[in-house]
């Protein structure tokens, strides 16, 4: 029987009486067929179940203008093969990912005979971003390290009330902000600046006045 350089190194010896009556399972089969069942990569778009990913779109589209005269439908998902295997993305400091694409069908209605008759109707693949693949031990690999789990701080949706603890004043004068998070969509912001003027900012971008709401 042969042996590895590192299994040469660590040659376990058994002094144990009985042999061992269990054979051990595949411990990391349990995450790798969660991970592949919620990509669904390996199944076609006709054959795919309605969780993980497919759930996810599902739950968001179809997307209807306010008047109703366009409207968005899902129809399908691909997934890319990462550029680089494991070892590359290790040494190159990148993430172990394959590009997201949606195809889209945009949906035009004539308004004329109450959004009954088709104008024209398009479908295109839309980019969505990047997935991390997982790896052969079950883990990803997230700008050239490697970790087990890919952990995301969710916050609650609802409004959140605080203030800065009179830190960003000489004066000590508290700064009074407010968070609104949605179930979907962007976060919206505002906050009071010293002079005790109200701005917003959604997605944690650009501060605007409160007025241009």
């Amino acid at each position: 029987m042969s042996y590895s350089f590192t299994e040469k190194k660590r040659i376990r010896k058994s002094f144990a009486k009985q042999p061992a009556s269990l054979k051990v399972p595949y411990l990391l089969a349990m995450q790798k067929n969660s991970y592949e069942e919620f990509l669904q990569n390996s199944v076609t778009s006709a054959m795919r179940k309605n969780i993980g990913l497919q759930k996810a779109f599902a739950d968001i589209f179809p997307i209807i203008s306010n008047n109703g005269s366009t409207r968005l439908d899902f129809i399908s998902y691909s997934l890319n093969s990462p550029l680089f295997d494991v070892r590359e993305c290790l040494l190159r400091g990148v993430s172990y990912a394959g590009k997201l694409h949606a195809k889209i069908r945009l949906t035009v209605f004539d308004r004329e005979t109450d959004f009954k008759t088709i104008l024209h109707s398009k479908e295109e693949e839309v980019y969505m971003g990047e997935i991390p693949f997982m790896t052969d031990t079950a883990s990803f690999i997230i700008n050239g390290n490697e970790r087990v789990v890919v952990a995301q701080l969710h916050r609650s949706p609802g409004a959140y009330f605080e203030h800065d603890h009179g830190k960003n004043h000489s004066a000590n004068k508290l700064l009074y902000s407010a968070r609104i998070i949605p179930y979907r969509g962007s976060w919206l912001d505002m906050e009071f600046d010293a002079k005790d003027l109200v701005f917003f900012r959604i997605d944690k971008r650009r501060k605007m006045m409160i007025t241009l709401l």
